[in-house]
């Protein structure tokens, strides 16, 4: 399983044609975006029409930027290529994809927790990638302005579950950069995105 992975470009054109470049140069079976694509959402229509390039799937979570958008669905009509996971699970070749989106700067998420806990009992001991737009807290991913912005109810989940690999962005700062909790390997791919191959 081969994959692009990128989030962050808030309507930055030049960063974007660098991803559908590159998706095309490599030989990826999908790409997933963790968010913030858009300000705000404007430019999101634009943004995903010229991702349509692609020609591969894009999973797709909101970011914060879009965390307000009250729905997908004409969206994914119009886009056929352009799916929405935001707090479901993707099962693609023997990998369950799990996304959450929006957040931002929020440490702790009352309604992650009781979705966290159904993942937990549904998918303990399988092979996991966690998608998440904000990191999860205490890491090299999660470090601005001389401290941990990241989330603790991510943290307690990556903890607990030990996905294979844990996707997030929003800290531009910190975009290209990885870490570990455990046995996970926590990635923020940013706006020039990283190709991710598993097996």
């Amino acid at each position: 399983m081969k994959f692009l992975t990128f989030m962050d470009t808030h309507q930055d054109k030049k960063a974007l044609k660098q991803i559908i470049k590159r998706a095309q140069d490599q030989d990826i079976d999908f790409l997933i975006c963790a968010g913030d694509i858009s300000d705000f959402c404007r430019g999101l229509r634009e943004s995903l029409e010229e991702l349509q390039s692609v020609k591969k799937k894009i999973y797709f979570i909101p970011g914060n930027h879009e965390a307000h958008l009250d729905s997908w669905a004409e969206l994914m009509s119009t886009f056929p290529n352009f799916q929405v996971f935001h707090r479901e699970a993707l099962i693609i070749d023997d990998y369950i994809i799990l996304g959450y989106g929006g957040g931002g700067f929020v440490q702790e998420d009352p309604n992650f927790r009781k979705l966290a806990r159904s993942w937990y009992n549904e998918y303990q001991g399988k092979k996991i990638i966690f998608v998440t737009h904000g990191p999860p807290f205490g890491t090299e991913i999660d470090w601005l302005n001389q401290r941990h912005m990241g989330n603790k109810d991510f943290r307690s989940f990556i903890e607990r579950i030990e996905p294979k690999l844990a996707i997030c962005g929003h800290i531009h700062e910190t975009a290209g950069k990885s870490d570990k909790i455990k046995n996970t390997q926590l990635i923020n791919p940013g706006r020039a995105g990283m190709v991710i191959e598993l097996r």
